[in-house]
């Protein structure tokens, strides 16, 4: 069964592979934790991961699908203050890297559209 570009299963795949990152690669994610949320980083690096591993499952799932999406375009939303984070905090970098912590931010509003369309794809 080929997969459409924008499947829920790719979606699905796609917060698999960034959830498994939050634990073999904490470091990165703890450096964009906004410095507002209480308590360590590592904590909201794994929160988050752990959060990314489930909404994984729910929309692979044909049946938690709906919930699934609707649950993963909030949590797109949700992490959007840590990608203003990271755009802010790589002002000195060099430009290729300050462009890429720019170019995060308008990802997010597809990636809210994906999962808003993968929530109205319930089929196995």
């Amino acid at each position: 069964m080929q997969l459409a570009p924008r499947s829920p299963r790719l979606l699905a795949a796609l917060l698999a592979a960034s959830g498994v990152l939050h634990f073999a690669r904490p470091r990165p994610f703890d450096s964009i934790v906004p410095r507002s949320l209480p308590g360590p980083p590592r904590v909201w690096t794994w929160v988050s991961g752990a959060a990314e591993l489930g909404l994984a499952a729910a929309v692979a799932a044909p049946r938690t699908r709906r919930a699934g999406a609707l649950a993963a375009a909030g949590f797109f939303v949700a992490v959007l203050p840590a990608n203003v984070q990271m755009a802010r905090d790589w002002g000195n970098r060099p430009a290729p890297l300050k462009a890429a912590a720019w170019g995060r931010l308008p990802l997010q509003v597809p990636l809210v559209a994906w999962a808003l369309r993968a929530a109205g794809d319930v089929r196995g």
